[in-house]
């Protein structure tokens, strides 16, 4: 006899639904917690080495003012040199994974990423001039974001002009606007200094935290959180429209708005992590994967661990490209040697369902 209203039916989902919620939370906790111990790791790593019991004393006296002051070189290489950077590694990370899965949801396709739209050509192009000319860090990401911004709309403009709002036209406008904005950096390379300004562009464009300051990083951290919570907002709708626009228009999920503001909250965090590291490929691609495995393809559930596995995931690369060699190496050449072969085994594993 088929359960009706009344029967055991309705306590034994909202008792599923409690254990999943529970689940998923134990999850986010236990990536946060391993997070943190990252962190702590990472402010010991380098060539002045410390241990994690002075740096858990140091923060602690400077954050909460807990425990006695200790000063010197070991706080100065803590507050002054790793901490801006260990930030910048945990916003980058976090932007590029959560937006690269936001896109990848709303597109439907596992092979898409936050370059989709040539933000990051673009907000390259204006970091490129803005080394050309000799501009500041604060004009320099400034002019940076603007330009990835910019791409976004030409990619938009052209998906509204010629496909009428069609996916599909909207990723070939993405292409189209990151094939010119990229025949641009060439050129401000060509018409660079091959002595001075040739290499500085050359080396930011590889991607690279090593310009990130506590004041550089206050407007980014507010862009990319306000984008972070938006994209929470959004969660359920995102997660609905994946399933197909029929299901989602019987739920009264409006597609257009839920789309505007996902393009525009993940433009808004690819523009801006470029705009502080360079570009830095493959995060947005690689990590949502890694959410998934560990998730399942709900972008309810999949949000705050990308998130997380972002942040971490681009920390222990910069961790690598600080202590492997006596050079600084560029973050993008790590994460594309990482993440080429990862896709490789993921397609090795998924490729027939993506045939």
């Amino acid at each position: 006899m088929p359960d009706g209203p009344g029967t055991t039916s309705e306590p034994r989902a909202a008792r599923g639904r409690v254990v999943a919620l529970l689940v998923s939370g134990g999850r986010v906790g236990l990536l946060a917690v391993l997070l943190a111990v990252l962190v702590v790791v990472s402010f010991g790593l380098g060539r002045f080495s410390l241990s994690p019991e002075t740096v858990v004393k140091i923060l602690a006296h400077e954050i909460a003012g807990i425990g006695p002051e200790i000063g010197g070189q070991e706080r100065a290489v803590v507050m002054n040199i790793r901490l801006p950077r260990i930030l910048a590694a945990l916003l980058v990370g976090a932007a590029l994974a959560s937006s690269g899965a936001a896109y990848q949801t709303m597109f439907r396709n596992p092979l898409v990423s936050p370059e989709v739209l040539g933000v990051a050509a673009g907000a390259g192009f204006g970091a490129s001039v803005s080394i050309l000319i000799g501009l500041p860090t604060a004009a320099l990401q400034t002019i940076s974001f603007g330009c990835g911004l910019l791409a976004a709309v030409l990619a938009v403009s052209i998906a509204r002009l010629v496909g009428r709002g069609s996916l599909i036209i909207l990723v070939l406008g993405g292409v189209i606007i990151g094939a010119m904005f990229n025949a641009l950096i060439s050129s401000a390379q060509y018409f660079a200094n091959p002595e001075t300004t040739l290499p500085e562009i050359t080396f930011w464009l590889f991607g690279n935290l090593g310009r990130a300051s506590m004041h550089s990083l206050l407007v980014p951290a507010i862009i990319i959180g306000v984008c972070l919570v938006v994209l929470y907002t959004v969660r359920w709708p995102l997660t609905v429209l994946a399933t197909g626009d029929d299901e989602a228009r019987s739920l009264g999920v409006n597609r257009t708005r839920i789309w505007a503001v996902t393009i525009t909250a993940s433009t808004l965090m690819t523009a801006t992590a470029v705009s502080v590291a360079g570009i830095i490929g493959w995060v947005g691609l690689v990590v949502p994967h890694l959410a998934r495995f560990a998730a399942g393809p709900s972008f309810n559930r999949m949000l705050p661990v990308t998130t997380l596995l972002g942040a971490g995931y681009l920390l222990a690369v910069d961790d690598v490209a600080r202590t492997a060699t006596e050079l600084d190496l560029p973050l993008g050449i790590l994460t594309a040697l990482i993440g080429a072969p990862f896709f490789v085994a993921l397609l090795a594993r998924a490729g027939r369902q993506w045939l």
